[in-house]
């Protein structure tokens, strides 16, 4: 009984009030980092990328802000630089610690190894709050050039991410 009790009193101290006031509200600033990274065993072949994001919150449901993402590889053929910047508009579901969203993006990609064109598209996504001001963001875009010739195809990031 006292260990019922006990995990239920760690409940409702941590998770219960990071949860009350785990949401965006009109005003906040939101601040997102990401990276990956990738080498073969013998670290001839490596690969980097890192994205940053800053958004402002119009009201507690619509996003408005900026994306940068930037990678490099290095391998036996040479090496390649790649990035794109874009801007996005996202409304979010107000769910407490759970903010699920849709939205759109343009922008421009940029670099050695893409073809430098103007990019567009849907997206949305999941944020999750670990507490007040910290969360977790999967992001999914289909990325569409203005080219007719480029390629479509689907951009996913995860992200840690500070509600300020």
């Amino acid at each position: 009984m006292l260990r019922k009790f006990v995990l239920v009193a760690l409940f409702a101290m941590f998770l219960v009030p990071a949860a009350a006031s785990a949401q965006f509200d009109e005003g906040d600033w939101e601040v997102l980092i990401a990276g990956s990274g990738t080498s073969a065993d013998d670290f001839d072949s490596s690969s980097l990328s890192v994205g940053f994001s800053v958004g402002y919150f119009f009201n507690d449901n619509l996003e408005a802000g900026v994306r940068q993402t930037v990678s490099f590889s290095d391998n036996d053929a040479g090496s390649d630089f790649a990035g794109t910047t874009t801007g996005f508009l996202d409304y979010h579901f107000d769910l407490d610690e759970w903010q699920p969203f849709v939205g759109a993006f343009i922008g421009y990609a940029y670099g050695d190894a893409v073809d430098e064109d103007g990019v567009y598209g849907p997206e949305a996504g999941v944020k999750y709050f670990v507490n007040s001001t910290t969360f977790v963001a999967f992001t999914l875009q289909y990325v569409v050039g203005f080219d007719s010739d480029s390629e479509e195809f689907f951009n996913y990031q995860l992200a840690v991410g500070w509600r300020q």
